[in-house]
């Protein structure tokens, strides 16, 4: 199934996929060069947006994986061979990780090409932004979710890249092997208002959910620090997200890892 391309602000698109509301963006130059942030998930979707780079005349220069989950470190031969960057934590922890991912892929999006999966490229230690040709990508680095979380600001734009954060669908989602998961993200929500506020930024792109503009923005953070707060609490949550099965057994497995009991 083809993946229709939605622009969202000046030279940024996304597509969604079937699975989980995954979110793929693209940041486009006005040369047509593009930065791929999270590709997708199934074959066909991520061939698929190939195929539509490809007929609009644009290229593909870089990629950008925001953390090192296997759904975020897919890619297709049609994308072409370009350095696929992530922070060095993630690189680490997607080498960590691999064959424990590659199974999770075969089970819910098999048929991609094995050795293309995560092939990743670190980025230098002190590195700010994505380093391309097209408009600015800074890179705001934290523990949040997963080791090496990042997310993208576009000030061009006003757009925030936020992966797998300030979901609309997803309740905040911790590492639990971390030492200290709850603080890990306080942590990351602090960075990435941080960013919103010195960027003056207007819209979120989350890697499950959907865009939201300037108020929904400041309403996840909102109900993301309620979500944390009362699990930090030991706390139930009153949280309509919580109404998804699956995210219901997330949030039991977090109570056990973060209650002060």
């Amino acid at each position: 199934m083809g993946r229709q391309l939605t622009q969202v602000a000046p030279g940024v698109w996304t597509a969604t996929a079937e699975i989980w509301t995954s979110l793929t963006t693209l940041v486009v130059a006005d040369d047509g060069a593009c930065l791929i942030v999270d590709p997708g998930i199934t074959v066909a979707e991520v061939e698929s947006l190939a195929a539509e780079i490809h007929a609009r005349g644009w290229r593909v220069e870089a990629a950008f994986a925001t953390h090192p989950h296997w759904d975020h470190v897919l890619w297709s031969a049609q994308l072409g061979d370009v350095p696929r960057f992530a922070t060095p934590a993630a690189v680490t922890a997607q080498a960590r990780s691999r064959d424990a991912d590659l199974s999770k892929a075969d089970a819910t999006a098999p048929g991609h090409d094995r050795d293309l999966f995560g092939r990743l490229t670190a980025l230098p230690d002190d590195a700010v932004a994505v380093p391309w040709s097209g408009p600015r990508a800074l890179v705001v680095d934290h523990r949040a979710h997963a080791p090496g979380h990042a997310a993208l600001v576009l000030p061009d734009s006003g757009v925030l890249v936020a992966g797998d954060m300030l979901s609309d669908v997803e309740i905040p989602l911790l590492d639990v092997d971390a030492a200290d998961p709850a603080g890990d993200y306080r942590d990351g929500l602090h960075r990435l208002e941080a960013a919103v506020t010195r960027h003056a930024l207007t819209t979120v792109i989350p890697g499950h959910g959907h865009v939201g503009g300037p108020r929904e923005l400041a309403r996840r953070f909102v109900v993301d620090r309620v979500y944390l707060g009362a699990l930090r609490a030991g706390l139930d949550a009153a949280d309509p997200r919580l109404a998804d099965p699956w995210l219901g057994e997330a949030h039991e497995q977090q109570l056990r890892a973060v209650s002060p009991d």
